[in-house]
């Protein structure tokens, strides 16, 4: 079975209408959620929370997108 996890993190912006944070040390890592519908949950809270802040923005990264187990390891994953 395929597991569907997903990230959820965000932070501010140094421009609203861009995703380029203005500072990657301060990216607040919400957490990793077993399904979308969790870490929606987790995001629309983390969204509402910070709303009065146009330059604080939160996303989901669909992590089994960025792994397919059907293709061989990269160079990197296997230093591991």
């Amino acid at each position: 079975m395929t597991q569907r996890l997903h990230l959820v993190f965000g932070g501010e912006l140094v421009d609203p209408t861009k995703n380029a944070f203005k500072n990657v040390d301060d990216i607040h890592v919400v957490g990793i959620f077993p399904d979308y519908a969790s870490a929606y949950d987790a995001w629309k809270s983390e969204a509402h929370r910070t709303v009065d802040n146009a330059h604080m923005r939160y996303f989901i990264a669909h992590l089994h997108r960025l792994r397919d187990e059907e293709k061989p390891a990269s160079p990197t994953e296997e230093l591991g």
